[in-house]
């Protein structure tokens, strides 16, 4: 992993060298991706799928070729079953609207779980209110993993959805997804993966997952903002009705009424973010030529390591201590009885040159479940290393030192 790659890094912040342990919030960038996106306006800038000279021809390849390798990327069947979208926000909320028009009627119900992001709750929470239906959620168990038993029982013959997230942007946890299908499947009820945090971590494989949906964004793998993927069985886009109209996912329009553009024009609507899309091929080429196995290798070596040390702290408390994670760890420091609030420690990371994230994460049900007002999140991306790890341990015993 070449740190050079990543100008980023070379930053000063407060007069100290950047520790970015940010990443589940969105990742730095290669300078391969930033060069990508310099080309496409610098050579080939073309709206897309209209025009018949040489600049929106080239721009158009550029696009579908980027669509082909999103598809390779997870494994997808086709490219037509891959749908580019803002980001995982933006695919959530166009699968609940348009699994809403298609599934959902009063009295219906939705199953998430108790570790989401706001992203994958409060979509489905406007899609009930809109539909009169209900939403459900997996429970935890006392160690914050997902109660399975309790899942089952959620099951029912309303259930018209179950959308879970691969992996906790608090906690880092894996989920056991392959699971989740299976038992949805067994009663015949599609599945949403959440990816966001899978996606830039690990090989996902839709097919094998046997997952009808995917969603993840762009910019957490080393790609640009403002890009992202909702991937769907061919047979589930198929029946969806689309979300948007507009330019683009059209086949004909007449005062009488429209009909619809093919796969997957059909919820593409308006101008598409073709350099966007060209520029997160670039960061799946560049994270492929590293390799999965030393990529995950890395990021699981140097969680453990940091780990370790932060144990080696008095009054550190570790959520989800010793569970397989991808590359988070979220921690709060007591003094005491007594909480540090986090805002606090994570302040003076700051002025040390250490980036964290601090609050609840967007996940808030899920902070109330644990009863603190926030935690103190540290997460990995492949350019980091030990060296990351100890400036931040380093920079959090003065912290409690001084708070203390």
């Amino acid at each position: 992993m070449n740190r050079n790659d990543f100008p980023i890094l070379k930053e000063l912040v407060h007069g100290r060298e950047l520790v970015y342990l940010d990443n589940a919030a969105t990742s730095q960038k290669p300078q391969p991706v930033m060069d990508a996106i310099v080309e496409a306006y610098s050579h080939w800038n073309s709206n897309i799928h209209r025009g018949v000279h040489h600049l929106s021809q080239v721009a158009t390849m550029k696009h579908e070729e980027a669509r082909k390798a999103v598809a390779a990327f997870i494994g997808a069947e086709s490219s037509d079953e891959i749908i580019f979208t803002k980001g995982t926000t933006d695919s959530i909320n166009a699968l609940a609207f348009c699994l809403g028009e298609l599934l959902v009627h009063e009295g219906d119900e939705i199953i998430v779980s108790g570790l989401e992001h706001h992203s994958n709750i409060v979509p489905w929470q406007m899609l009930c209110e809109r539909k009169k239906a209900v939403l459900r959620h997996i429970p935890l168990r006392d160690d914050l993993s997902l109660d399975i038993e309790a899942f089952k029982g959620l099951l029912n013959d309303k259930t018209r959805l179950v959308s879970v997230a691969h992996v906790s942007n608090v906690l880092g946890t894996i989920q056991p997804v392959e699971e989740i299908i299976r038992l949805a499947h067994e009663s015949n009820i599609p599945v949403c993966i959440d990816g966001a945090q899978s996606v830039p971590h690990m090989p996902v494989d839709v097919q094998a997952l046997n997952c009808d949906f995917l969603v993840f964004s762009g910019h957490k793998l080393y790609g640009p903002t403002g890009i992202g993927v909702l991937y769907g069985k061919r047979e589930w886009l198929e029946k969806l009705p689309p979300h948007e109209g507009g330019g683009e996912m059209i086949n004909h329009v007449r005062w009488s009424g429209t009909s619809y553009n093919e796969l997957p024009y059909k919820f593409e609507a308006g101008t598409p973010n073709y350099v966007g899309s060209w520029a997160l091929k670039t960061a799946m080429d560049y994270m492929q030529a590293i390799g999965w196995d030393a990529m995950e290798a890395h990021e699981q070596e140097l969680t453990a390591y940091c780990e370790q040390q932060l144990r080696a702290i008095d009054g550190i408390r570790i959520y989800a201590a010793g569970q397989r994670k991808a590359g988070v760890i979220s921690f709060n420091v007591y003094n005491g009885k007594e909480l540090i609030h986090p805002f606090d420690i994570g302040t003076l990371l700051d002025q040390q040159g250490v980036a964290v994230r601090t609050g609840h994460h967007c996940a808030e049900p899920l902070i109330d479940e644990i009863g603190v007002p926030g935690t103190v999140r540290v997460s990995f991306g492949l350019y980091n290393d030990r060296a990351d790890v100890d400036a931040f341990i380093a920079a959090l015993q003065k912290s409690i030192a001084i708070l203390g």
